[in-house]
């Protein structure tokens, strides 16, 4: 089976983007993370996979598989930045705004004219439920009326405890602010975070370095991917966390390792939106007949 991709980047975030309108697709688990695999395949954080609507008012369906793992998950923000460009450049469409549904969402997409997207990333959830987070037994540290929960982590040679804020974009978030990214010990607590039994279905580890109000650093590990170079739901969590806290301005510039995003939010009730690049690498072919698995299809 040849399949034909194209491989993106958004901030350093990268994706092989499937068009399922123009070729079938019906690919297993098995073959998502093949795909993925960077040193036997392609290799991305993340497969994007293009479809055509299936809701009245939406231009496009949007899903979203971990290059880790081969499987479906509810959001990506740098994903969404390059679906844009991508439905764009092949000529699926000529519009600048576009309306996408994804597993769980509605998004709007609007491409700028300096190349940058912005995307709606809807309005921020904040209800453990919504998570899922599990707080049985557990009694927060408000601050500006904000809940901050402590997780203790399995470190060595001592565990660790660790104040988070948590945050759903679509999918779950845990922030916690530390003095500096760089020092931040991302390999060792980020996993341990991820996997904690608080978050029944794991969650996206964010550790933020504020700056300014109007400027921080950000780095992130990814539920099945690890550290990334840019998470752009990570990004619009972290800064939503700061604002709510009292520490950011609704507008604020978000420095990640693989580049800059700027991310607006008024505050309750509004919506997050996120601008950011999108960028073409290249484009190619790939046998995925050796990569079949008794699983079932995924897309």
């Amino acid at each position: 089976m040849r399949l034909r991709f194209t491989k993106m980047q958004g901030a350093g975030n990268d994706f092989v983007v499937l068009d399922a309108i123009g070729q079938d697709l019906a690919l297993t688990p098995a073959q998502m993370r093949h795909l993925g695999d960077r040193r036997f395949g392609v290799g991305a954080d993340q497969i994007l996979v293009v479809e055509a609507a299936r809701t009245p008012g939406m231009d496009f369906r949007y899903r979203i598989f971990n290059g880790a793992s081969g499987e479906e998950v509810e959001h990506c923000g740098n994903g969404a930045r390059c679906f844009v460009r991508f439905v764009r450049d092949q000529g699926l469409t000529d519009r600048d705004t576009i309306r996408v549904e994804t597993v769980n969402n509605q998004l709007e997409l609007r491409l700028q004219p300096d190349g940058r997207v912005t995307v709606d990333m809807n309005q921020p959830q904040f209800a453990p439920a919504s998570l899922p987070f599990d707080a049985t037994g557990l009694q927060p540290r408000w601050l500006y009326g904000v809940e901050l929960w402590a997780l203790d982590l399995a470190t060595a040679p001592a565990p660790t405890t660790v104040e988070v804020t948590t945050v759903s974009m679509g999918n779950p978030h845990a922030v916690l602010r530390v003095d500096d990214v760089d020092r931040a010990p991302v390999a060792t607590w980020g996993p341990l975070i991820e996997g904690h039994r608080r978050f029944p279905r794991r969650v996206n580890a964010g550790f933020l370095q504020v700056l300014s109000r109007q400027e921080v650093r950000l780095r992130v590990y990814e539920r099945d991917a690890g550290e990334t170079l840019a998470c752009g739901t990570g990004a619009c969590a972290a800064v939503v966390a700061g604002i709510r806290l009292g520490w950011l301005d609704p507008t604020v510039e978000v420095q990640t390792r693989g580049g800059r995003l700027t991310i607006t939010w008024n505050g309750p009730g509004q919506n997050v939106w996120m601008t950011g690049p999108a960028e073409r690498v290249f484009e190619g072919e790939i046998d995925l007949t050796e990569a079949s698995s008794h699983q079932g299809p995924a897309v």
